[in-house]
């Protein structure tokens, strides 16, 4: 059975398109761009999407990037993944980069992003002497050292 949650939301503008899951077992919901833009090879924009969410208590939502848009167009979200905490109420924003080689229109209502809802536990951060071991024998190596 799978969990649902419900999030309330606000059409800030009611002509667009309201974030969906394309399909029913779709992760995320895509999130439509409000306003056309055009991102030069390079550049960036913050693109509003519309819409206002409540986060219930408990709950986070990250804006990741689509796959289609960057496979094809190269164009990604910036600080994805984008976090959005429970207290934020203003505009779902999407800060959009194109890291390709031509310019990519973005037309209005186009999905720019998606909206992924996660559990997110309480959190307590204990400063302590010493950290426990690991499960495995990883300890302190970094980013790529389990290889290619």
């Amino acid at each position: 059975m799978q969990l649902m949650v419900n999030v309330p939301m606000v059409a800030l503008d009611p002509d667009l398109d309201p974030p969906r899951r394309q399909r029913a077992g779709d992760a995320a919901a895509d999130l439509p761009a409000r306003h056309a833009v055009t991102l030069a090879p390079g550049e960036r924009a913050v693109v509003p999407t519309g819409f206002a969410i409540a986060l219930p208590e408990g709950y986070a939502a990250l804006v990741v990037p689509r796959s289609g848009l960057a496979a094809k167009h190269g164009v990604t979200v910036v600080n994805g993944p984008g976090l959005i905490d429970s207290g934020y109420r203003g505009e779902l924003m999407v800060v959009l980069l194109n890291t390709g080689d031509h310019p990519v229109e973005i037309d209005r209502g186009d999905r720019i992003a998606q909206l992924l809802v996660l559990p997110v536990p309480a959190l307590d951060l204990v400063v302590v002497d010493e950290l426990p071991s690991a499960i495995d024998d990883r300890g302190a190596d970094g980013f790529g050292s389990s290889g290619r």
